[in-house]
Protein backbone atom coordinates (compact mmCIF):
# COMPACT_ATOMS: atom_id res chain seq x y z
CA UNK A 1 0.00 0.00 0.00
CA UNK A 2 1.08 3.57 -0.64
CA UNK A 3 1.75 5.34 2.62
CA UNK A 4 1.41 9.01 3.40
CA UNK A 5 4.72 10.47 4.59
CA UNK A 6 4.57 11.06 8.33
CA UNK A 7 6.07 14.55 8.09
CA UNK A 8 2.81 16.46 7.64
CA UNK A 9 3.57 19.27 10.08
CA UNK A 10 2.81 22.69 8.64
CA UNK A 11 0.30 21.38 6.11
CA UNK A 12 -3.06 23.06 6.13
CA UNK A 13 -6.12 20.91 6.93
CA UNK A 14 -7.27 21.30 3.33
CA UNK A 15 -3.96 20.22 1.80
CA UNK A 16 -3.66 17.31 4.24
CA UNK A 17 -7.18 16.17 3.36
CA UNK A 18 -6.48 16.47 -0.35
CA UNK A 19 -3.34 14.41 0.04
CA UNK A 20 -5.23 11.69 1.90
CA UNK A 21 -7.83 11.62 -0.87
CA UNK A 22 -5.10 11.24 -3.50
CA UNK A 23 -3.51 8.40 -1.54
CA UNK A 24 -6.90 6.77 -1.11
CA UNK A 25 -7.48 6.95 -4.88
CA UNK A 26 -4.11 5.33 -5.61
CA UNK A 27 -4.71 2.67 -2.95
CA UNK A 28 -8.08 2.02 -4.58
CA UNK A 29 -6.35 1.18 -7.85
CA UNK A 30 -3.95 -1.16 -6.06
CA UNK A 31 -6.85 -2.83 -4.23
CA UNK A 32 -8.63 -3.35 -7.54
CA UNK A 33 -5.50 -5.02 -8.87
CA UNK A 34 -5.45 -7.37 -5.86
CA UNK A 35 -9.08 -8.29 -6.53
CA UNK A 36 -8.23 -8.91 -10.16
CA UNK A 37 -5.35 -11.18 -9.22
CA UNK A 38 -7.43 -12.98 -6.58
CA UNK A 39 -9.42 -14.98 -9.14
CA UNK A 40 -8.35 -14.16 -12.71
CA UNK A 41 -10.29 -15.69 -15.60
CA UNK A 42 -7.12 -17.22 -16.99
CA UNK A 43 -3.43 -16.92 -16.32
CA UNK A 44 -2.72 -15.93 -19.91
CA UNK A 45 -4.91 -12.82 -19.66
CA UNK A 46 -2.50 -11.40 -17.06
CA UNK A 47 0.48 -11.50 -19.39
CA UNK A 48 -0.48 -8.38 -21.31
CA UNK A 49 -0.87 -4.89 -19.84
CA UNK A 50 -3.94 -4.19 -21.97
CA UNK A 51 -5.60 -7.34 -20.65
CA UNK A 52 -4.73 -6.33 -17.07
CA UNK A 53 -6.34 -2.91 -17.52
CA UNK A 54 -9.40 -4.47 -19.10
CA UNK A 55 -9.68 -7.04 -16.33
CA UNK A 56 -9.39 -4.37 -13.63
CA UNK A 57 -12.47 -2.67 -15.04
CA UNK A 58 -14.41 -5.92 -15.24
CA UNK A 59 -13.33 -6.93 -11.72
CA UNK A 60 -14.54 -3.64 -10.32
CA UNK A 61 -17.83 -4.08 -12.14
CA UNK A 62 -18.26 -7.63 -10.83
CA UNK A 63 -17.35 -6.87 -7.23
CA UNK A 64 -20.60 -6.17 -5.32
CA UNK A 65 -18.66 -4.55 -2.47
CA UNK A 66 -17.17 -1.73 -4.60
CA UNK A 67 -13.41 -2.15 -4.36
CA UNK A 68 -12.85 1.63 -4.26
CA UNK A 69 -14.85 2.23 -1.07
CA UNK A 70 -12.64 2.54 2.00
CA UNK A 71 -13.87 3.06 5.57
CA UNK A 72 -12.89 5.98 7.74
CA UNK A 73 -11.44 5.06 11.11
CA UNK A 74 -10.95 8.03 13.39
CA UNK A 75 -9.67 8.77 16.90
CA UNK A 76 -12.10 10.37 19.34
CA UNK A 77 -12.22 11.76 22.86
CA UNK A 78 -12.96 8.56 24.76
CA UNK A 79 -15.08 8.25 27.88
CA UNK A 80 -13.28 6.09 30.45
CA UNK A 81 -13.70 4.95 34.04
CA UNK A 82 -11.63 7.04 36.46
CA UNK A 83 -11.03 4.09 38.78
CA UNK A 84 -7.89 1.93 38.80
CA UNK A 85 -10.06 -1.06 39.75
CA UNK A 86 -11.22 -1.80 36.21
CA UNK A 87 -12.09 -5.40 37.06
CA UNK A 88 -15.03 -4.21 39.15
CA UNK A 89 -16.60 -2.05 36.45
CA UNK A 90 -16.13 -3.85 33.11
CA UNK A 91 -18.24 -6.78 31.88
CA UNK A 92 -18.67 -9.12 28.90
CA UNK A 93 -20.88 -7.93 26.01
CA UNK A 94 -24.60 -7.73 26.72
CA UNK A 95 -25.56 -10.51 24.33
CA UNK A 96 -23.69 -13.26 26.23
CA UNK A 97 -25.02 -12.35 29.69
CA UNK A 98 -27.81 -14.20 31.50
CA UNK A 99 -29.90 -12.54 34.19
CA UNK A 100 -27.77 -14.30 36.79
CA UNK A 101 -24.63 -12.92 35.13
CA UNK A 102 -26.02 -9.39 35.26
CA UNK A 103 -26.86 -9.86 38.95
CA UNK A 104 -23.27 -10.92 39.60
CA UNK A 105 -21.75 -7.94 37.77
CA UNK A 106 -24.10 -5.50 39.45
CA UNK A 107 -22.97 -6.93 42.79
CA UNK A 108 -19.34 -6.21 41.91
CA UNK A 109 -19.84 -2.46 41.90
CA UNK A 110 -22.57 0.15 41.95
CA UNK A 111 -20.77 1.57 38.92
CA UNK A 112 -20.46 -1.61 36.85
CA UNK A 113 -21.13 -0.95 33.18
CA UNK A 114 -24.02 -3.46 33.04
CA UNK A 115 -26.12 -0.90 34.92
CA UNK A 116 -26.18 1.20 31.74
CA UNK A 117 -25.44 -1.41 29.06
CA UNK A 118 -27.99 -4.00 30.22
CA UNK A 119 -30.86 -1.95 31.66
CA UNK A 120 -33.63 -3.96 33.29
CA UNK A 121 -37.01 -3.10 34.68
CA UNK A 122 -39.98 -1.10 33.44
CA UNK A 123 -40.48 0.66 30.11
CA UNK A 124 -38.45 3.62 31.37
CA UNK A 125 -35.32 1.47 31.79
CA UNK A 126 -33.53 3.21 28.91
CA UNK A 127 -34.18 6.64 30.39
CA UNK A 128 -32.97 5.32 33.75
CA UNK A 129 -29.77 4.07 32.12
CA UNK A 130 -29.22 7.45 30.50
CA UNK A 131 -29.79 9.21 33.83
CA UNK A 132 -27.26 6.91 35.54
CA UNK A 133 -24.69 7.58 32.84
CA UNK A 134 -25.15 11.36 33.13
CA UNK A 135 -24.77 11.16 36.90
CA UNK A 136 -21.57 9.15 36.55
CA UNK A 137 -20.19 11.81 34.21
CA UNK A 138 -21.22 14.58 36.61
CA UNK A 139 -19.62 12.75 39.55
CA UNK A 140 -16.50 11.94 37.46
CA UNK A 141 -16.98 8.22 37.83
CA UNK A 142 -16.67 8.42 34.05
CA UNK A 143 -14.29 10.99 32.57
CA UNK A 144 -14.04 12.17 28.99
CA UNK A 145 -10.53 12.53 27.55
CA UNK A 146 -9.41 16.07 26.76
CA UNK A 147 -8.20 15.09 23.27
CA UNK A 148 -8.87 12.46 20.62
CA UNK A 149 -7.02 9.18 20.89
CA UNK A 150 -6.93 5.59 19.77
CA UNK A 151 -6.91 2.81 22.36
CA UNK A 152 -4.80 -0.28 21.79
CA UNK A 153 -6.56 -3.30 23.24
CA UNK A 154 -4.57 -6.51 23.75
CA UNK A 155 -5.86 -9.95 24.69
CA UNK A 156 -3.30 -12.53 25.83
CA UNK A 157 -4.37 -16.13 26.43
CA UNK A 158 -3.91 -19.79 25.58
CA UNK A 159 -6.49 -21.03 23.08
CA UNK A 160 -8.40 -24.31 23.15
CA UNK A 161 -5.68 -26.00 21.07
CA UNK A 162 -2.99 -25.00 23.60
CA UNK A 163 -1.44 -22.25 21.44
CA UNK A 164 -0.39 -19.01 23.08
CA UNK A 165 -2.18 -16.00 21.58
CA UNK A 166 -1.47 -12.26 21.76
CA UNK A 167 -4.21 -10.42 19.87
CA UNK A 168 -3.62 -6.69 19.34
CA UNK A 169 -6.34 -4.41 18.01
CA UNK A 170 -7.34 -0.79 18.21
CA UNK A 171 -10.51 0.91 19.46
CA UNK A 172 -11.66 3.88 17.40
CA UNK A 173 -14.57 5.32 15.46
CA UNK A 174 -15.42 3.21 12.39
CA UNK A 175 -17.43 4.75 9.59
CA UNK A 176 -21.08 3.69 9.38
CA UNK A 177 -21.76 2.86 5.73
CA UNK A 178 -24.90 1.93 3.85
CA UNK A 179 -25.70 -1.67 3.08
CA UNK A 180 -23.60 -2.91 0.13
CA UNK A 181 -21.78 0.43 -0.07
CA UNK A 182 -18.45 -1.29 0.46
CA UNK A 183 -15.64 -0.67 2.89
CA UNK A 184 -17.27 -2.33 5.89
CA UNK A 185 -18.42 -5.84 5.03
CA UNK A 186 -20.53 -8.47 6.79
CA UNK A 187 -19.08 -11.99 6.75
CA UNK A 188 -22.22 -14.01 7.51
CA UNK A 189 -25.97 -13.74 7.19
CA UNK A 190 -27.57 -12.55 10.40
CA UNK A 191 -30.72 -13.65 12.14
CA UNK A 192 -33.43 -11.07 12.64
CA UNK A 193 -33.06 -8.87 15.71
CA UNK A 194 -35.58 -9.81 18.38
CA UNK A 195 -36.29 -6.25 19.54
CA UNK A 196 -35.32 -2.59 19.28
CA UNK A 197 -33.47 -2.82 22.61
CA UNK A 198 -30.08 -1.59 21.35
CA UNK A 199 -31.55 1.24 19.30
CA UNK A 200 -33.70 2.41 22.21
CA UNK A 201 -30.65 2.38 24.47
CA UNK A 202 -28.55 4.30 21.94
CA UNK A 203 -31.25 6.94 21.58
CA UNK A 204 -31.49 7.38 25.34
CA UNK A 205 -27.78 7.43 26.21
CA UNK A 206 -26.52 9.03 23.00
CA UNK A 207 -23.46 6.79 23.28
CA UNK A 208 -21.80 3.71 21.85
CA UNK A 209 -21.41 1.48 24.91
CA UNK A 210 -19.96 -1.74 23.45
CA UNK A 211 -17.75 -2.12 20.38
CA UNK A 212 -18.27 -3.86 17.09
CA UNK A 213 -15.41 -6.27 16.34
CA UNK A 214 -13.88 -5.67 12.91
CA UNK A 215 -11.11 -7.42 10.99
CA UNK A 216 -8.85 -5.32 8.78
CA UNK A 217 -7.78 -6.83 5.47
CA UNK A 218 -4.91 -4.33 5.27
CA UNK A 219 -1.59 -6.05 6.01
CA UNK A 220 0.68 -4.52 8.64
CA UNK A 221 -1.76 -3.32 11.30
CA UNK A 222 -0.32 -5.72 13.88
CA UNK A 223 3.15 -4.25 13.36
CA UNK A 224 1.81 -0.72 13.86
CA UNK A 225 0.35 -1.75 17.23
CA UNK A 226 3.42 -3.63 18.51
CA UNK A 227 4.89 -0.66 20.38
CA UNK A 228 3.07 -0.10 23.69
CA UNK A 229 0.99 3.01 24.21
CA UNK A 230 0.30 4.84 27.47
CA UNK A 231 -0.74 2.13 29.98
CA UNK A 232 -4.32 2.51 31.20
CA UNK A 233 -4.93 -0.78 32.98
CA UNK A 234 -5.11 -4.55 32.74
CA UNK A 235 -7.67 -7.12 33.85
CA UNK A 236 -7.30 -10.90 33.90
CA UNK A 237 -10.52 -12.88 33.65
CA UNK A 238 -11.07 -16.56 32.82
CA UNK A 239 -7.45 -16.97 31.83
CA UNK A 240 -7.42 -13.99 29.47
CA UNK A 241 -5.37 -10.87 30.16
CA UNK A 242 -7.08 -7.76 28.77
CA UNK A 243 -4.72 -4.77 28.44
CA UNK A 244 -5.59 -1.23 27.29
CA UNK A 245 -3.17 1.50 26.20
CA UNK A 246 -3.82 5.03 24.93
CA UNK A 247 -2.25 6.50 21.77
CA UNK A 248 -2.28 10.31 21.38
CA UNK A 249 0.84 10.89 19.27
CA UNK A 250 -0.40 12.60 16.06
CA UNK A 251 1.97 10.78 13.72
CA UNK A 252 1.17 7.35 15.16
CA UNK A 253 -2.57 8.06 15.09
CA UNK A 254 -2.25 9.14 11.44
CA UNK A 255 -0.40 5.91 10.61
CA UNK A 256 -3.12 3.80 12.25
CA UNK A 257 -5.90 5.79 10.59
CA UNK A 258 -4.32 5.51 7.13
CA UNK A 259 -3.61 1.80 7.54
CA UNK A 260 -7.24 1.10 8.39
CA UNK A 261 -8.36 3.21 5.41
CA UNK A 262 -6.21 1.15 3.03
CA UNK A 263 -8.55 -1.84 2.75
CA UNK A 264 -11.90 -3.27 3.77
CA UNK A 265 -12.94 -4.00 7.34
CA UNK A 266 -14.87 -7.23 7.82
CA UNK A 267 -17.36 -7.40 10.69
CA UNK A 268 -16.40 -10.37 12.85
CA UNK A 269 -18.82 -9.87 15.74
CA UNK A 270 -21.50 -7.25 16.25
CA UNK A 271 -23.47 -7.25 12.98
CA UNK A 272 -26.60 -6.20 14.88
CA UNK A 273 -24.73 -3.45 16.71
CA UNK A 274 -23.45 -2.11 13.43
CA UNK A 275 -26.97 -2.22 11.97
CA UNK A 276 -28.26 -0.30 14.99
CA UNK A 277 -25.58 2.34 14.39
CA UNK A 278 -26.76 2.66 10.80
CA UNK A 279 -30.38 3.12 11.90
CA UNK A 280 -29.34 5.68 14.50
CA UNK A 281 -27.20 7.54 11.97
CA UNK A 282 -30.16 7.74 9.59
CA UNK A 283 -32.37 9.15 12.35
CA UNK A 284 -29.79 11.82 13.17
CA UNK A 285 -29.41 12.73 9.51
CA UNK A 286 -33.16 13.10 9.14
CA UNK A 287 -33.44 15.19 12.30
CA UNK A 288 -30.46 17.48 11.60
CA UNK A 289 -29.99 17.44 7.84
CA UNK A 290 -26.29 16.86 8.51
CA UNK A 291 -23.80 14.17 7.60
CA UNK A 292 -20.96 15.34 9.85
CA UNK A 293 -22.18 14.37 13.33
CA UNK A 294 -20.61 11.76 15.63
CA UNK A 295 -23.35 9.35 14.51
CA UNK A 296 -21.46 8.91 11.22
CA UNK A 297 -19.01 6.67 13.12
CA UNK A 298 -19.44 3.89 15.66
CA UNK A 299 -17.23 2.39 18.35
CA UNK A 300 -15.22 -0.51 16.94
CA UNK A 301 -12.30 -2.75 17.84
CA UNK A 302 -10.30 -3.66 14.74
CA UNK A 303 -7.45 -6.13 14.46
CA UNK A 304 -5.69 -7.67 11.47
CA UNK A 305 -7.23 -10.61 9.63
CA UNK A 306 -4.31 -13.02 9.91
CA UNK A 307 -4.04 -16.49 11.42
CA UNK A 308 -1.96 -15.57 14.47
CA UNK A 309 -4.31 -12.72 15.38
CA UNK A 310 -7.52 -14.75 15.53
CA UNK A 311 -8.95 -17.59 17.57
CA UNK A 312 -12.02 -18.97 15.80
CA UNK A 313 -14.24 -21.69 17.24
CA UNK A 314 -17.37 -23.41 15.99
CA UNK A 315 -21.01 -22.75 16.86
CA UNK A 316 -22.84 -26.08 16.92
CA UNK A 317 -26.36 -26.67 15.60
CA UNK A 318 -29.28 -27.69 17.82
CA UNK A 319 -32.47 -29.07 16.26
CA UNK A 320 -35.99 -29.16 17.72
CA UNK A 321 -39.51 -29.70 16.38
CA UNK A 322 -38.40 -32.86 14.55
CA UNK A 323 -38.27 -36.54 15.41
CA UNK A 324 -34.71 -37.85 15.70
CA UNK A 325 -35.46 -40.68 13.25
CA UNK A 326 -36.71 -38.20 10.65
CA UNK A 327 -33.66 -35.99 11.16
CA UNK A 328 -31.28 -38.93 10.73
CA UNK A 329 -33.10 -40.03 7.58
CA UNK A 330 -32.86 -36.51 6.13
CA UNK A 331 -29.15 -36.30 6.90
CA UNK A 332 -28.56 -39.77 5.43
CA UNK A 333 -29.43 -38.41 1.98
CA UNK A 334 -26.23 -36.34 2.06
CA UNK A 335 -23.99 -38.00 4.64
CA UNK A 336 -22.84 -41.44 5.57
CA UNK A 337 -23.90 -42.07 9.20
CA UNK A 338 -21.26 -44.07 11.06
CA UNK A 339 -21.97 -45.01 14.71
CA UNK A 340 -19.44 -43.58 17.15
CA UNK A 341 -18.86 -43.00 20.85
CA UNK A 342 -20.35 -40.07 22.76
CA UNK A 343 -18.41 -36.92 21.82
CA UNK A 344 -15.70 -35.60 24.11
CA UNK A 345 -12.97 -32.94 23.85
CA UNK A 346 -10.86 -35.27 21.70
CA UNK A 347 -13.74 -35.54 19.22
CA UNK A 348 -13.40 -31.92 18.09
CA UNK A 349 -9.74 -32.41 17.20
CA UNK A 350 -10.51 -35.64 15.33
CA UNK A 351 -13.31 -33.93 13.39
CA UNK A 352 -10.86 -31.31 12.13
CA UNK A 353 -8.14 -33.76 11.12
CA UNK A 354 -10.34 -36.53 9.69
CA UNK A 355 -13.02 -34.35 8.11
CA UNK A 356 -16.40 -35.25 9.58
CA UNK A 357 -19.31 -33.81 11.61
CA UNK A 358 -21.08 -35.53 14.52
CA UNK A 359 -24.79 -36.09 15.08
CA UNK A 360 -25.55 -36.47 18.79
CA UNK A 361 -28.89 -37.64 20.24
CA UNK A 362 -30.02 -39.28 23.47
CA UNK A 363 -30.16 -42.56 21.53
CA UNK A 364 -26.59 -42.44 20.23
CA UNK A 365 -23.97 -40.62 18.18
CA UNK A 366 -22.92 -40.86 14.53
CA UNK A 367 -20.12 -39.47 12.44
CA UNK A 368 -21.39 -37.61 9.39
CA UNK A 369 -19.16 -38.07 6.33
CA UNK A 370 -20.22 -36.12 3.25
CA UNK A 371 -21.18 -38.40 0.36
CA UNK A 372 -19.01 -37.92 -2.76
CA UNK A 373 -20.43 -35.28 -5.08
CA UNK A 374 -23.38 -34.49 -2.83
CA UNK A 375 -22.23 -30.92 -2.16
CA UNK A 376 -20.84 -30.12 -5.57
CA UNK A 377 -21.01 -26.35 -6.04
CA UNK A 378 -21.56 -25.73 -2.32
CA UNK A 379 -18.80 -23.92 -0.43
CA UNK A 380 -17.00 -26.33 1.94
CA UNK A 381 -18.54 -24.92 5.12
CA UNK A 382 -20.23 -27.25 7.59
CA UNK A 383 -23.02 -24.76 8.18
CA UNK A 384 -23.64 -24.49 4.44
CA UNK A 385 -23.65 -28.25 4.03
CA UNK A 386 -26.26 -28.63 6.77
CA UNK A 387 -28.42 -25.87 5.27
CA UNK A 388 -28.31 -27.67 1.92
CA UNK A 389 -28.95 -31.13 3.38
CA UNK A 390 -31.94 -29.97 5.47
CA UNK A 391 -33.33 -27.27 3.18
CA UNK A 392 -36.65 -29.09 2.67
CA UNK A 393 -37.00 -30.40 6.21
CA UNK A 394 -39.40 -28.66 8.64
CA UNK A 395 -37.49 -28.08 11.88
CA UNK A 396 -36.20 -25.36 14.17
CA UNK A 397 -32.47 -24.70 14.31
CA UNK A 398 -30.73 -22.84 17.11
CA UNK A 399 -27.07 -22.37 17.95
CA UNK A 400 -24.78 -23.19 20.85
CA UNK A 401 -21.08 -22.57 21.26
CA UNK A 402 -19.27 -25.05 23.50
CA UNK A 403 -19.29 -28.83 23.38
CA UNK A 404 -20.57 -29.37 26.93
CA UNK A 405 -23.33 -26.81 26.48
CA UNK A 406 -24.53 -28.39 23.21
CA UNK A 407 -24.57 -31.89 24.67
CA UNK A 408 -26.41 -30.65 27.76
CA UNK A 409 -29.19 -29.18 25.63
CA UNK A 410 -29.83 -32.61 24.11
CA UNK A 411 -29.44 -34.60 27.32
CA UNK A 412 -31.93 -32.31 29.09
CA UNK A 413 -34.49 -32.73 26.31
CA UNK A 414 -34.46 -29.05 25.38
CA UNK A 415 -33.17 -30.08 21.95
CA UNK A 416 -33.89 -33.22 19.97
CA UNK A 417 -30.39 -33.46 18.54
CA UNK A 418 -27.14 -31.60 18.04
CA UNK A 419 -24.79 -31.58 15.08
CA UNK A 420 -21.24 -30.67 16.03
CA UNK A 421 -19.41 -28.75 13.31
CA UNK A 422 -15.83 -27.68 12.67
CA UNK A 423 -14.44 -24.13 12.98
CA UNK A 424 -14.12 -22.05 9.82
CA UNK A 425 -10.52 -21.34 8.83
CA UNK A 426 -9.14 -17.80 8.71
CA UNK A 427 -8.26 -18.36 5.05
CA UNK A 428 -11.90 -19.20 4.29
CA UNK A 429 -13.09 -16.09 6.15
CA UNK A 430 -10.84 -13.89 4.01
CA UNK A 431 -11.73 -15.72 0.80
CA UNK A 432 -15.44 -15.27 1.47
CA UNK A 433 -14.95 -11.56 2.17
CA UNK A 434 -12.87 -11.00 -0.97
CA UNK A 435 -15.52 -12.65 -3.12
CA UNK A 436 -18.34 -10.62 -1.60
CA UNK A 437 -20.15 -13.69 -0.27
CA UNK A 438 -21.86 -14.38 3.05
CA UNK A 439 -21.51 -17.45 5.24
CA UNK A 440 -24.56 -19.05 6.89
CA UNK A 441 -25.68 -17.49 10.20
CA UNK A 442 -23.55 -18.29 13.25
CA UNK A 443 -20.67 -19.72 11.25
CA UNK A 444 -17.95 -18.32 13.48
CA UNK A 445 -17.34 -17.76 17.17
CA UNK A 446 -14.42 -15.39 17.75
CA UNK A 447 -12.75 -15.74 21.13
CA UNK A 448 -12.18 -14.32 23.61
CA UNK A 449 -15.06 -11.87 23.81
CA UNK A 450 -14.22 -8.19 24.07
CA UNK A 451 -14.98 -6.53 27.39
CA UNK A 452 -17.45 -3.68 27.59
CA UNK A 453 -16.48 -0.64 29.64
CA UNK A 454 -12.85 0.02 28.76
CA UNK A 455 -13.95 2.74 26.32
CA UNK A 456 -17.31 4.41 25.73
CA UNK A 457 -17.98 6.81 22.86
CA UNK A 458 -20.26 9.83 23.06
CA UNK A 459 -22.63 10.56 20.16
CA UNK A 460 -23.04 14.20 21.19
CA UNK A 461 -20.76 17.06 20.16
Amino acid sequence: MVREHSATKGMSPRSSSARRRAISTLNCSLRSLRIALWSPPSSSSLGDERHIASFLLSAAARDPWNPCAVPRFEPFAAIRYATDDLASVIAPPYDVLSDADVDAYEAKSTHNVVRIDVPRGAEDRYDVAAKIMRSWLDERVLVRDSQPSFTIYRMRFTDSAGARRDIAGVLGGLEVVDLEAGGVLPHERTTAAASTDRLDLTRATAANLSPVWGLSLAPGLTDLLAEPGEPLGAVTDAGVEHVVERVTDPERMAAIRDKLAADDVLIADGHHRYGVSRNYRDEVREATGRTDTPAELTLAFVNELIEEQLSVEAIHRLYTDIDVTDLAAALARSFELIPTDQPGPETLAAMATEGYLVLFTRDGSWRLKAKPGRFHGVRALDGGWLETALADVPLTATYQHGLDEALSEVESGRASAAVLIRPVSVAEIERTAREGLLMPPKSTFFTPKLKTGFVLRSLTE
